[in-house]
């Protein structure tokens, strides 16, 4: 899944790049509209700040929508409902107010391809698959395990839904806490071992969440047992 990222400023288009591609999203970033709108390679969405140095997000976003019908997120830090009712009204899908975390933005993305995907492909998608036991359903952020579906609370299901989008992958506390706590989040960090601990009692011999010390988390998914001599035909 291809982003463009039209952003010129520095340390939110880094922030906002770095959250993404964490969540598995190639993401091409772009400072100007004219660069935009020269873009040579295909994308799958567009995420398009409106107060650009050379020109109008607001026209940019036009252009694009006369093109073609790729989805269109706008990100601004204009709180005026003029400007968000204007975006959506000349073709753009959503609309993100600065500031906002990597989170809000990848549900947003998420939504967005829902509604620009067919309803065949929608179905056919279906949830993931981690092993032969856990099923992450992230369309009805629900969580099966064995076929009976696992009672989690939301931050429970939010930080397996991150730590299962790139299994095996070490994530640091810092990397888990902004996606899942938010990049605001000041609080200190046990809260992470405690929804940890408590994933760990609900998936046991389903998955494995490895502690490395001093760093952060991986998820390990246990592997499909061994056939057995006398399970053989």
């Amino acid at each position: 899944m291809r982003v463009l990222l039209v952003e010129d400023d520095e340390p939110v288009a880094e922030s906002l790049r770095r959250g993404l591609v964490r969540y598995g999203f190639e993401v091409s970033w772009v400072t100007t509209g004219a660069a935009a709108l020269a873009e040579a390679d295909p994308y799958d969405l567009v995420l398009l700040d409106l107060g650009l140095p050379d020109t109008d997000g607001l026209d940019v976003c036009r252009a694009l929508r006369r093109r073609g019908d790729v989805p269109i997120i706008v990100i601004s830090a204009r709180s005026d409902e003029t400007d968000r009712v204007v975006g959506l009204e000349i073709g753009a899908d959503d609309y993100v107010s600065k500031p906002f975390g990597v989170r809000e933005v990848v549900a947003r993305i998420r939504a967005v391809l829902r509604r620009a995907r067919p309803a065949e492909q929608q179905a056919a998608a279906g949830p993931d698959r981690y092993g032969p036991r856990l099923t992450v359903d992230r369309r009805a952020a629900r969580v099966r395990l064995d076929g009976a579906e696992l009672p989690l609370t939301p931050k429970e299901y939010d930080l397996l839904a991150f730590l299962t989008e790139e299994p095996g992958a070490l994530m640091s506390r810092e990397q888990i806490m902004e996606a899942v706590w938010d990049a605001n989040w000041f609080g200190p960090t046990k809260t992470l071992d405690v929804h940890v601990a408590a994933l760990r009692r609900k998936l046991a011999g389903a998955v494995a969440i490895e502690a490395v010390r001093g760093v952060g988390f991986r998820l390990v998914v246990a592997p499909v047992p061994a056939a057995s001599p006398d399970d053989s035909p």
